[in-house]
């Protein structure tokens, strides 16, 4: 089965880390063979208090989207994450499309 984080986030506060956060991202991203926003059609936001974004990624595996959070480089890149807005990010398994 597939695997995909979830992430929920506020607007973002500080560009500057949201730019060094998708450039330490790309090469991780790849590395998982990780897919931004996969489905047709975007999720839309409902009854979310302070949170203005949503953003699907899809792993080949399960074991992959856990392999890639757990990763010291995006340990490292998720740091720039946090500073750029909040968020929360929910790791899922299963088949979207």
């Amino acid at each position: 089965m597939k695997g995909y984080w979830l992430i929920i986030g506020t607007e973002i506060s500080d560009q500057e880390a949201q730019r060094e956060y998708g450039k330490l991202w790309k090469p991780i991203g790849e590395k998982y063979n990780a897919r931004i926003n996969p489905l047709e059609v975007p999720p839309a936001l409902k009854e979310a208090r302070d949170a203005h974004r949503v953003t699907i990624v899809e792993f080949p595996s399960y074991e992959l989207a856990t392999a890639c959070y757990d990763d010291p480089a995006y340990q490292e890149a998720c740091r720039f994450a946090l500073r750029a807005s909040n968020r929360e990010l929910l790791i899922l398994k299963g088949e979207l499309a």
